[in-house]
C-alpha cells in the first residue's frame, strides 16, 4: 500500500516537474534576469563603438616633400605614449616647390573624415580647423612638427592657426548626434505607447467581445479599425506630453542640450518623424495583435512578448549601429528590413537632404504592415474561431440530439 502512495506521488511529481521544466513560460523566467544584464552590456558596448566610429577624425596633412611623412611617423612613435585622443593623420598631397593647396576646400567636402588640415612646413605649420579642434590639437601637432625635423632645435615651432566656423566632419558628427536623438525618442514612443494594442486585444478576447465583433465584419478590417484606434489615442498622449513640454521651455527650461539642424531641415524632420512613428506604432501594433491571437490570458501576453520586446531593442540597437556606418550593407540591410527601417530612415533625414528615399521606404513599410495585419488576421481567425465548437460539429451534434430525442419518444 505505502509503495503504490510512492509510486502514485512520484507520477505526479514526475508529470508536473516535466510540465514545468519544458513550458515555454519558464524557459522565459530563466531567461527573464539575463535579458537586463545582456541589454545593458550590448547597450554600453555599441555605444562605445557608435561614439568612436563617429568621432574618429582625420588630420589631412599638405607639406612640401618628405615632411608631411616626417611629421606622421613622428605622431606614430609618440601617440602611444600620450593619454589624450589622438586623431589619425592622413597624407593629403606631398607638395612641390611653390605649390599651394587649398584646405578650405577639402574640409568643405562631404562624405570625408577629415576635421583638420595641416599645411605649410615643419619650421610653421598652419592648423585649419574649427575653434574647439584648433585648440585641442594646436600643441600636439607643435611636439609631432619638433620629433620629425632632424635638426632636433629645441624650440617648439608654433602653430599658426586658420579657424573656421564649421566642417563637413564636424556637421556630419552634429547631425549624428541629432539623427541618434531622433532615433532614441522614436524607440522610447513606441515602445511606451504600443502595448496599449496587446491589452485591449486580450481584454476583449477575454470578455468575448472580440468574436462578436468577428462574426460582424472582417478580420481585417477588425485589426486596421482597432491599430488606427490605438494610433490616435497615443497621438493624442503625445500632444498632451510635447505641449507640457512645450510650456516647460517657455517658462525657462534651458538642460536640453541644443541639436545641430538635420539635413533636410526642422519643419520636414519633425514631419518624417511623425509619419515614421506612425508607420512603427501599425508595425509593432500589428506585431502585438498577432500575439494576441495565440495567448488568452494576460500572463502568456506577457510571456509571447518578451521575445518581441527584446527582438525591438536588438533591431533599435542594430539601426543605432549602422548610423555611424553609412554607405554600407550595414546601413542597406538596416533600411530594407521593415522594423529597422523606420529608425535608419530617421537617422537619413538628418544627414541627407534627399527626400525621394522616405518616399519608397514608407511605400514598403505599408506594404509590410498590410502583409501583417493579413497574416495576424488570419492567425487570429483560427484561434477564435477554435474558442468553441465549429459551424458542422455544431450541426451534427443538434442533428444527433433529435435522431435520439425522438427514439426515445417512440420508444
Amino acid at each position: 500500500m505505502l509503495a503504490d502512495h510512492f509510486r502514485a506521488a512520484w507520477v505526479v511529481a514526475r508529470r508536473d516537474f516535466t510540465a514545468v521544466i519544458f513550458s515555454k513560460t519558464f524557459i522565459f523566467f530563466l531567461l527573464g534576469p539575463l535579458f537586463p544584464v545582456f541589454i545593458g552590456a550590448m547597450a554600453g558596448a555599441l555605444g562605445a563603438q557608435v561614439q568612436h566610429d563617429l568621432d574618429n577624425p582625420q588630420v589631412a596633412v599638405a607639406m612640401p616633400a618628405q615632411q608631411g611623412d616626417a611629421l606622421i611617423a613622428a605622431r606614430d612613435a609618440l601617440a602611444p605614449r600620450m593619454a589624450g585622443g589622438v586623431p589619425e593623420y592622413v597624407i593629403a598631397e606631398r607638395l612641390k616647390d611653390g605649390q599651394t593647396f587649398d584646405a578650405r576646400r577639402l574640409l568643405g567636402e562631404k562624405g570625408n573624415r577629415v576635421a583638420a588640415v595641416l599645411s605649410g612646413t615643419l619650421d610653421a605649420p598652419v592648423l585649419t580647423a574649427t575653434s574647439d579642434r584648433v585648440d585641442q590639437w594646436q600643441g600636439q601637432i607643435a611636439l609631432f612638427a619638433k620629433q620629425a625635423r632632424s635638426d632636433d632645435v629645441g624650440a617648439f615651432p608654433a602653430v599658426k592657426a586658420d579657424r573656421l566656423v564649421a566642417t563637413a566632419a564636424s556637421r556630419r558628427m552634429d547631425q549624428a548626434v541629432t539623427a541618434q536623438a531622433g532615433q532614441v525618442l522614436l524607440f522610447l514612443l513606441t515602445m511606451l505607447l504600443a502595448g496599449m494594442v496587446l491589452s485591449n486585444l486580450v481584454e476583449e478576447k477575454a470578455n468575448k467581445i472580440i468574436e462578436v465583433l468577428a462574426a460582424a465584419i472582417p478580420m481585417d478590417a477588425l485589426f486596421l479599425g482597432k491599430l488606427f484606434a490605438m494610433l490616435a489615442v497615443s497621438l493624442v498622449g503625445i500632444a498632451v506630453w510635447g505641449s507640457v513640454f512645450g510650456a516647460l521651455m517657455l517658462v525657462g527650461m534651458k538642460s536640453v542640450p541644443l541639436l545641430a539642424a538635420p539635413a533636410v531641415g526642422w519643419p520636414m524632420f519633425m514631419a518624417l518623424g511623425f509619419v515614421y512613428f506612425a508607420m512603427a506604432y501599425l508595425l509593432l501594433g500589428s506585431l502585438f495583435l498577432s500575439i494576441g491571437s495565440m495567448a488568452s490570458t494576460v500572463r502568456e501576453v506577457q510571456t509571447l512578448s518578451m521575445p518581441v520586446t527584446m527582438g525591438q531593442l536588438m533591431v533599435f540597437f542594430f539601426a543605432s549601429y549602422a548610423l555611424a556606418h553609412p554607405g554600407t550593407w550595414v546601413e542597406a540591410v538596416s533600411i530594407v528590413f521593415p522594423v529597422s527601417s523606420l529608425f535608419a530612415m530617421l537617422a537619413r533625414a538628418a544627414q541627407s537632404p534627399a527626400l525621394w528615399p522616405h518616399v519608397v521606404a514608407l511605400v514598403w513599410q505599408a506594404l509590410c504592415v498590410a502583409l501583417i495585419v493579413r497574416f495576424g488576421a488570419q492567425l487570429f481567425r483560427r484561434s477564435v474561431m477554435k474558442s468553441g465548437p465549429s459551424r458542422a460539429k455544431r450541426s451534427w451534434s443538434a442533428w444527433a440530439r433529435a435522431m435520439f430525442g425522438a427514439e426515445a419518444k417512440i420508444a
